[in-house]
């Protein structure tokens, strides 16, 4: 019988991971085709989830658990998750209830039809505004820098072929970003429809901060579409100086009389300089980037497992 194992990463969430745990529960008695695992990523979070982690896999030795030394984001908890479950099919969704687990079977049903990779699509998010626009944002920055299609929602809750989660597991540099990963490693990626829950409680975690570290870290490893876009601009500018040179000799020439502007000539300057410092400085973020890596910064440290074999954990 092929698995599905479920990667959930944690934070915040002692009062919810144990409804979500029950939702995949009842999935399970009404889609019997699979066996299910359960895997329990901790991000260091600041609340007593791992108690509640650590007593759900007591209970069920399909439930794994990883607990992280510090918080290293969402995205690399799930890259720790990946790499110690075991399923023919890896479902990845939220702790906070927003995700619907019992349609995983629309997913799964899609799956089958001979994609890779397939998305839930919601018909209506259940997100505050802040989150959604962010949501967006992000979608726009992957359709423009990472090639995704134009049709495609990348959102939290997927599932994948065991062969795209083992070659995801492949890039062992600082700053993953999933999304970035799925769309290197196959074009074979679908939606289907599905509707959002709304949270169980609180508000999310992503800050405009943690939001913007993840975006940098799509477009810095995935794609040197703004280095190029920086140059283009330089070379825009570089035109848009010439002809204003241009028009300033031929205009002296002509009218004598002018006197030299100095308040545009410091306007101009000033942008000049900030556009250089902005080049400069994404320049700057890919070179930090590559030294990290270099350095073999680690995507995650793991302080404890429960029910994880030494072979998985590795």
């Amino acid at each position: 019988m092929e698995k599905i194992s479920f990667v959930i990463p944690c934070y915040r969430s002692e009062n919810t991971i144990e409804k979500v745990i029950q939702d995949i529960y009842d999935f399970e008695k009404s889609y019997t085709e699979y066996e299910i695992e359960i895997v329990l990523v901790n991000d260091n979070s600041p609340d007593n989830v791992w108690d509640v982690i650590t007593e759900l896999s007591n209970k069920d030795s399909r439930i794994k658990a990883v607990r992280l030394l510090r918080n290293f984001g969402q995205h690399a908890a799930l890259m720790a998750g990946y790499n110690v479950c075991t399923g023919d099919y890896v479902a990845t969704i939220d702790d906070d209830g927003q995700t619907p687990v019992d349609q995983t079977s629309i997913l799964m049903d899609k799956l089958l039809e001979g994609f890779d990779v397939v998305y839930g699509k919601y018909e209506e998010r259940k997100d505050s505004i802040f989150r959604k626009l962010g949501t967006k944002l992000n979608n726009m920055m992957s359709k423009s820098l990472l090639g995704k299609p134009k049709d495609l929602q990348l959102t939290s809750f997927f599932v994948a072929r065991k062969a795209v989660i083992k070659e995801i597991c492949q890039y062992k540099n600082a700053f993953p970003y999933i999304w970035g990963l799925v769309l290197r490693t196959t074009k074979s990626i679908t939606n289907a429809t599905i509707k959002h829950n709304n949270r169980l409680e609180g508000e999310s975690g992503y800050t405009l901060g943690k939001l913007i570290n993840l975006w940098m870290n799509g477009f810095t490893a995935f794609s040197v579409k703004p280095l190029r876009i920086s140059a283009g601009i330089g070379v825009l500018f570089s035109g848009i100086g010439l002809i204003g040179i241009i028009y300033v000799i031929v205009d002296k020439l002509l009218h004598p009389s002018i006197s030299a502007g100095y308040s545009s000539l410091m306007a101009v300057l000033l942008i000049i300089g900030g556009l250089l410092l902005l080049s400069l400085g994404l320049i700057g973020e890919y070179v930090g980037r590559i030294y990290m890596c270099i350095n073999a910064t680690p995507q995650f440290i793991v302080r404890d497992t429960l029910n994880v074999e030494k072979e998985e954990s590795k």
